[in-house]
């Protein structure tokens, strides 16, 4: 087993590791002087790419969560609809794909049951698949059409973390590579998008300055019973995950919701004794972040009205956050699409540190497994 490299658990080493796994799995993919994605490993012709009508994604647990994420990069960049499903539950709504259609399956492992499964059946109602896995080789990625690896390394811990953020990059890219052979981003909007995945890896890097911060939180709140995570859009796959990361090492009951669907019942549970962990980031080039970030403000207010306390991401230099929020952690600015892979740093750290002032094992929570081959 590999060596923790002077960490104390491999969730706090792997998680410190996330902008490496994002340089590894990025930087070979881009080619800035040209301004050229490239995906030699999806082996489906560029006129095959282009008659896609329909993007599927199937996945469990965290990866799921990457894929919802996924999901509004792909509508976004390549202007195509895209549905996702639990892996568990995809073969028992008769799913009505087929040919013309693409099915992208996501597991850490390549291996998880469930989803091979759900493979397997797009595979013969007749769709094409991608693969995205971080072990090569692995059932799913040589059953796929195409694959594409996160070279996030090798993941112990239990709980994903580099992981999960590789597989953020990774939908980036293919959703950027889709809209690049597609024709619906012209040539600057490429060279963009390849700069700013480029600078992913530096900004991640700034993200994990904030551990300490995390885990004086995490001391702070590490007797609470009950969590709520709530994010808008592309953020609520992160308060998902960011509420599972809690539960999965901390055996905190935690839930991820998203944020406008909180008037409808989950405020009946908001008070003093329910901390609301909520993703408020703002990219003010984009409209509809801007917009999203004054409803976030509108929420907080009104959770402070009932006695909540309220820890805010915001985006670095935010004020007006910092003076609503009962805590308030910043990242990096970032673009609507990306800045997720930022936001999901804290929580993480957020997740471990509390575990620890626990006294629990990190690595190995109760009753979980790295890679779930059981259906």
């Amino acid at each position: 087993m590999p060596d923790k490299g002077g960490f104390p658990h491999y969730m706090l080493k792997e998680i410190f590791e996330q902008p490496q796994g994002l340089r590894d799995t990025i930087a070979p993919r881009v080619s800035p002087e040209e301004g050229l994605i490239r995906l030699s490993e999806v082996h489906i012709s560029v006129d095959e790419l282009r008659a896609v009508r329909r993007i599927n994604i199937v996945a469990s647990g965290t990866s799921r969560h990457a894929g919802m994420a996924g999901q509004y990069m792909i509508q976004e960049l390549a202007n195509l609809p895209v549905d996702v499903d639990y892996a568990s539950e995809f073969e028992y709504r008769n799913p009505m794909i087929g040919r013309g259609e693409l099915t992208i399956v996501i597991t850490q492992s390549g291996e998880t049951a469930d989803t091979t499964a759900a493979q397997r059946e797009a595979k013969a109602k007749g769709s094409r698949t991608v693969a995205i896995s971080n072990v090569v080789g692995s059932t799913i990625a040589r059953e796929a059409d195409g694959v594409l690896y996160t070279y996030a390394g090798q993941e112990i811990s239990i709980a994903s973390t580099k992981a999960f953020t590789a597989q953020m990059a990774v939908l980036f890219l293919f959703a950027a590579y889709l809209g690049q052979v597609r024709g619906s981003l012209s040539n600057d909007q490429v060279r963009k998008h390849i700069r700013e995945l480029l600078e992913l890896p530096s900004k991640t890097e700034g993200v994990l300055q904030c551990a300490p911060d995390c885990k004086r939180l995490a001391v702070q709140y590490h007797a609470v019973q009950d969590f709520l995570f709530l994010g808008r859009a592309i953020h609520y796959p992160i308060a998902m995950d960011g509420a599972l990361k809690l539960k999965e090492v901390s055996y905190i009951h935690a839930e991820g919701y998203p944020t406008g669907e909180t008037k409808h019942g989950p405020n009946a549970l908001i008070d003093e004794n329910l901390p609301i962990v909520i993703i408020a980031t703002c990219d003010r080039s984009d409209a509809g972040s801007v917009l999203r970030y004054e409803k976030n403000v509108a929420n907080i207010l009104g959770f402070k009205e009932q006695g909540a306390r309220v820890i805010a991401i915001a985006t670095e230099g935010d004020e007006e956050l910092r003076r609503l929020a009962n805590h308030t952690i910043f990242v990096p600015r970032a673009s609507e699409l990306l800045s997720p892979i930022l936001e999901m740093v804290p929580l993480q750290l957020f997740a471990y540190y509390v575990a620890v002032a626990k006294g629990l094992d990190v690595d190995r929570p109760r009753n979980l497994v790295k890679s779930v081959t059981l259906e």
